[in-house]
């Protein structure tokens, strides 16, 4: 199976030496050096994994990728690349839909071991558990991948999936955010707890009646979260 990453980077030596580095671990990797031709490329190649999307761009920029893409339906990997070091920024990346972040500079090991993580959580692989978790009004379809609220579907990028699934496989567990990332992002995950903050905030507005007062995804303070069904 093609292992196809989409590289959006308008600095040619940087996008050459990205390139370059994925493609000897093993990746088939489209370049775009423009968020409107990364966009072109994304619609002509759906079955792309992962994203790498440089957020400082002329004309369309990465934050606005990552929006057109989630609004598309797209629910693969999105790693935002910024030489912004604000943590305001960073929320921002993962609140429109991104699931990593990388600031510039950064070690072309560290991305690559990033993109493989987010990459084996997104690709998935055969269950062996039973077909269908219930909790609550949620149903969630292991094989299909997909989760009900009340019969309705909720769209879920794989990040957000994965933690609804740890959680459903856990309830009445308090899971620490330490667990959460070695469960969701994988234990060769180098990035920082807060990323599981920020991808709690996100599902809560997606699943919760009322994401100010969550009734599903409880905060254990000092801890982690616990669901609560």
């Amino acid at each position: 199976m093609k292992r196809k990453i989409l590289v959006l980077e308008d600095e040619e030596n940087i996008r050459s030496f990205l390139v370059l580095n994925l493609k000897r671990s093993g990746y088939e990797v489209i370049e775009a050096e423009t968020g409107e031709a990364a966009l072109e490329k994304y619609h002509a190649n759906q079955d792309i994994a992962v994203a790498v999307l440089d957020v400082m761009l002329p004309g369309i920029d990465g934050y606005e990728v990552c929006r057109a893409m989630r609004a598309a339906g797209y629910q693969a990997g999105v790693i935002m690349l910024t030489a912004r070091t604000q943590e305001a920024d960073k929320v921002t990346g993962l609140m429109n839909g991104a699931d990593d972040y990388v600031t510039k500079p950064f070690s072309v090991i560290e991305l690559a071991a990033r993109v493989d993580a987010l990459y084996r959580r997104v690709s998935g692989s055969p269950f062996s558990e039973e077909d269908v978790i219930k909790s609550g009004p949620f149903k969630l379809n292991l094989r299909a991948r997909e989760v009900l609220k009340n019969g309705i579907k909720i769209e879920l990028t794989q990040i957000e999936y994965g933690l609804l699934k740890a959680f459903m496989e856990n309830i009445g567990k308090a899971l620490s955010r330490d667990e959460l990332l070695e469960m969701v992002w994988g234990h060769h995950y180098v990035g920082e707890l807060k990323i599981v903050d920020v991808n709690i905030r996100r599902l809560r507005i997606k699943i919760e009646d009322d994401p100010a007062e969550p009734s599903h995804i409880v905060t254990v303070r000092g801890y982690g979260y616990m669901w609560e069904g």
